[in-house]
């Protein structure tokens, strides 16, 4: 029933893009009545959602507090932020403001486990869905990757669904009961929409709200719950467990290995994913996949058969000698410290290539951060000058202002056995429709390069 919608009988779908667009299929196959708001003129997906819903009635512009008024429920997509006025406006009214993913805990009453987390979410969140699919379940894997969750419905009945949850989706979500909680990591991240880093670690930690297991991380204090949980609690870190529902790492007859108290679980040798955090990340995937009572020892083959996703410390190329990394997807600079640290040791010198938009970030821990290692660093974007007045002077640095160019540079520079990566710490929308974009901007100007 998308068609004719009258006072206090429809949903308002504010937000187009891919969420709002699996909101209103959702609500068509409910036979609910809606209509859709946009801020832009010209939002992603319009073409789409009008050949799909020809009388959906839609409103395109500044947001009109009257407009909201008239409907039963606001759906607010998570690019759109609560603090709009008439948003604001309406929750002072006691208006119902919800988002995708509340609809879909009200829709379904299958088992969820909830990935958040500053970095590392869709890695984590796609290999325990390649866990749980290995040993056959049927699994349903998206949210704030790959398919928008209420798009998983149609797919039809699931044994398991597995999500990745942002804060933004955190904040219009009250009814997620999840069998397992994870808050992966916390650092600076979307300072621009919201007021304090106090604000969006609140909004993360609403990822444990009537969880059944609650799983954080041992590395980072943030990530421990802040308010009194009497579900049980599974940590994870590079240490030995501190009991026999944690999980980390053991020396067992001369070899590191992935153990859950005292379970040895799969060597670390044996895992794919590269540097600390990949090792953590798999950590993290064996605390859900224990909350969610899959056999841990029938898991290692899907573990030793994953690989980075696409823009997550992707190797490229090897041009000259020189190793190409795509880590574009590293939109903060936890991320890009993270994937730094893991591949220091690896290459005697890195060369790297950050900068975009800056999301009101600290970029000040630069300072400490970058060891010997990072032989210089090619700065791109609209918030290079930001990054470069937090570099080390030590350290080589220069502003190539786009991408094309800082690869030209690098290139001449690097030597063989030396790694060139795009590790952002930055978001995209500078320079690139998104992340990916950037990335498969660098991988085709780096094939270009001379062999």
């Amino acid at each position: 029933m998308s068609g004719e919608t009258s006072v206090g009988n429809y949903d308002l779908i504010i937000g187009l893009g891919a969420t709002g667009l699996s909101m209103a299929r959702y609500l068509d196959s409910q036979q609910q009545a809606f209509a859709i708001a946009d801020t832009r003129y010209q939002p992603p997906g319009l073409a789409a959602f009008e050949e799909e819903f020809p009388d959906a009635d839609i409103w395109l512009g500044p947001l009109d507090a009257e407009l909201l008024r008239k409907a039963k429920r606001l759906l607010v997509s998570p690019g759109v932020s609560l603090a709009e006025p008439a948003l604001q406006k309406a929750r002072e009214a006691g208006q119902e403001i919800i988002g995708d993913i509340e609809l879909f805990c009200r829709a379904t009453s299958r088992p969820i486990l909830a990935i958040t987390g500053s970095n590392a979410k869709s890695t984590v969140t796609s290999l325990v869905g390649d866990m749980a699919a290995s040993i056959g379940k049927k699994v349903g894997v998206g949210g704030n990757i790959g398919l928008p969750a209420l798009d998983l419905l149609a797919e039809g009945a699931k044994d398991l669904y597995v999500l990745e949850l942002s804060s933004f989706q955190l904040e219009t979500t009250l009814s997620l009961q999840a069998q397992g909680a994870a808050l992966l990591n916390i650092s600076e991240d979307h300072l621009d929409r919201y007021a304090s880093m106090q604000d969006y670690i609140f909004a993360k930690q609403r990822i444990f709200h009537h969880a059944q297991h609650v799983i954080f991380s041992r590395e980072d204090d943030q990530t421990q719950p802040i308010h009194g949980q009497l579900a049980p609690r599974i940590s994870f870190g590079l240490d030995a467990p501190p009991s026999d529902r944690d999980l980390g790492l053991k020396e067992i007859d001369g070899k590191t290995w992935l153990v859950r108290g005292e379970e040895a679980l799969i060597s670390a040798k044996e895992v794919p994913l590269a540097g600390e955090h990949g090792l953590l990340n798999v950590l993290a995937a064996y605390a859900l996949a224990a909350a969610a009572d899959l056999p841990l020892q029938q898991l290692a083959a899907a573990v030793k058969s994953f690989s980075n996703l696409p823009h997550r410390c992707q190797q490229v190329a090897v041009k000259q000698g020189v190793t190409y990394i795509n880590d574009s997807k590293a939109t903060n600079l936890g991320a890009s410290l993270a994937a730094i640290r893991g591949l220091q040791k690896d290459f005697p010198r890195l060369w790297l290539i950050m900068g975009g938009e800056g999301k009101g970030q600290d970029f000040s821990p630069l300072k400490q951060a970058l060891g010997a290692s990072v032989a210089g660093v090619a700065l791109i974007g609209r918030d290079a000058s930001l990054l470069a007045e937090q570099l080390p002077e030590k350290i080589e640095h220069w502003n190539a202002g786009d991408l094309q160019t800082a690869i030209r540079d690098l290139a001449a520079k690097a030597a063989a056995g030396d790694a060139v990566l795009l590790s952002p710490a930055c978001a995209s929308f500078d320079q690139f429709t998104s992340y990916s974009k950037r990335g498969e901007v660098f991988a085709t100007c780096v094939q270009q390069l001379p062999a």
